[in-house]
């Protein structure tokens, strides 16, 4: 965790519906000072929809060799990997090679239309990688919810997300860009 980095604190009640998994986090962010608003939020709301005991969030943005989250067996064989943004192929190339699953988020509008353009031939020969796009207006509301301090509850039903604070609630609708390939288990 970078020392000049912002914490935030969030409590997040999380009802997934399409996993049947019902928990309270309480969570601590750690938001780079490069990092914005919409990316960290990027980063809750990719923990709310893989959530369990043994996901967690990676050290951030000035370290290299670890995700956003990532998921770990006991044994410390990377299940899952997470990635927010508009990642390099190079790195999701690596990350495919590290980790059972690796998922990217990846949010912009346009910017992130144009860099699924430049990579998509070299993703899509990537059998574990998933690939989310997330609406910018979605990401831009979403955003809008951060606090230093924040109390979320997050409904996941059909592959669709609701967030709210209680005063305001965000619906975000992923566009699946690319499914992994079903693999077997190690």
């Amino acid at each position: 965790m970078a020392s000049n980095a912002t914490i935030f604190k969030a409590t997040l009640q999380i009802a997934d519906m399409d996993r049947n998994y019902y928990a309270d986090h309480a969570i601590t962010l750690a938001r780079h000072p490069s990092e914005t608003d919409e990316r960290m939020m990027v980063r809750l709301l990719a923990f709310a929809r893989h959530a369990n005991e043994a996901l967690e969030f990676g050290r951030g943005l000035s370290t290299e060799d670890e995700p956003d989250l990532w998921q770990k067996d006991l044994t410390g064989a990377i299940e899952l990997w997470i990635e927010a943004g508009q990642p390099d192929e190079r790195r999701l190339r690596k990350a495919c090679n590290r980790a059972r699953q690796v998922c990217v988020y990846n949010y912009g509008g346009r910017g992130a239309d144009l860099w699924w353009e430049q990579n998509r031939a070299a993703l899509e020969r990537l059998d574990n990688l998933t690939v989310m796009n997330l609406p910018w207006e979605a990401t831009r509301a979403l955003a809008g919810l951060a606090q230093r301090n924040m109390q979320l509850q997050c409904t996941l039903q059909e592959g669709q997300a609701w967030i709210t604070d209680g005063k305001q609630a965000v619906q975000i609708e992923p566009h699946e860009r690319k499914r992994a390939g079903e693999l077997p288990r190690r």
